[in-house]
């Protein structure tokens, strides 16, 4: 835990419970998707992961999904390695964590997502750029508040 301390202190601050709502718009400026996340971020203390990630999704129509996944440290960055992404997180100055992921399903279509926290820890901003063999395709706009 020393190391993702030292090497990741901002992220820390995500830890607890959040809200929050969910775009996702193509490239030609099409909402495709909107739904409802319920987020609880953990730094455990012991066992394989030094964080772990637990989502709640809800969509209008009432379809529902749970997913938890999570992500080893070493070399000063989180590293995911789960049956749906592989990738790597870092923080960057100012605090805001960067991650750079890709699909398992699809090798050609990876994301890299920007996560700022508000100054109080309230609130946090979340932006995913979707590539496909190189090319943007859509982006995901996360908008989050704190509950817990």
């Amino acid at each position: 835990m020393a190391d993702l301390t030292s090497c990741m202190p901002n992220m820390l601050r995500h830890a607890g419970w959040w809200e929050g709502e969910y775009r996702v718009i193509e490239r030609d400026g099409t909402l495709t998707e909107h739904h409802h996340m319920r987020t609880f971020c953990e730094f455990p203390t012991a066992g394989p992961y030094a964080y772990l990630q637990h989502n709640w999704l809800r969509w209008p129509d009432g379809r529902t999904l749970e997913r938890a996944f999570g992500a080893t440290f070493r070399d000063g960055r989180l590293w995911w390695n789960t049956e749906r992404l592989e990738g790597y997180g870092h923080e960057i100055e100012g605090g805001i964590v960067m991650l750079n992921l890709v699909h398992k399903s699809e090798a050609a279509l990876r994301f890299t997502e920007m996560i700022e926290l508000s100054e109080d820890g309230q609130n946090r901003a979340r932006t995913w750029q979707w590539f496909r063999n190189g090319t943007p395709v859509r982006r995901t706009l996360c908008d989050e508040w704190r509950t817990g």
